[in-house]
């Protein structure tokens, strides 16, 4: 007999999903709203001196299926992890894996060289590199005393 940890937490997330997607009025006329998506994934944004790179925690999405948009100064990750077929006869106790769409939004500065935005994936996690432009990296300001 196998040993299932019970966790009511992840149970009281799954309702508030739930709930929030069925009172959700803006599924029917913004596509593009956070609330459409399903999951978010975890993101860490490290800030270098002449770039942005942000690995996003994308496990068992595959790189055909993100699409990864610059517009107006805000980055778009949108993608979806799809359900792999159930066997009908399969009993599952338990189903934690989220599946379905994605979205997650950054507000950058204007000063991003845009055209040079690259992404790649590898073990799950997506890295997307965001080149700075010549005005968005720091330089240290000579102050002169007489």
């Amino acid at each position: 007999m196998a040993v299932i940890r019970y966790e009511p937490l992840n149970l009281l997330n799954q309702l508030q999903r739930e709930v929030n997607r069925l009172f959700d009025t803006s599924r029917l006329g913004d596509e593009g709203s956070a609330l459409t998506s399903d999951w978010a994934p975890a993101v860490d944004i490290k800030d270098e001196n002449d770039r942005f790179v942000i690995h996003a925690d994308v496990p068992g999405v595959d790189g055909k299926d993100i699409e990864i948009t610059m517009e107006k100064g805000v980055l778009t990750l949108k993608g979806q992890r799809v359900s792999e077929n159930k066997e009908e006869n399969e009993k599952y106790k338990r189903i934690e894996r989220v599946r379905g769409t994605f979205l997650r939004r950054f507000s950058l500065p204007d000063s991003v060289d845009a055209d040079q935005i690259s992404a790649k994936t590898k073990d799950g996690v997506l890295e997307v590199i965001v080149p700075k432009g010549k005005a968005a990296q720091p330089h240290r300001i000579q102050v002169e005393s007489n």
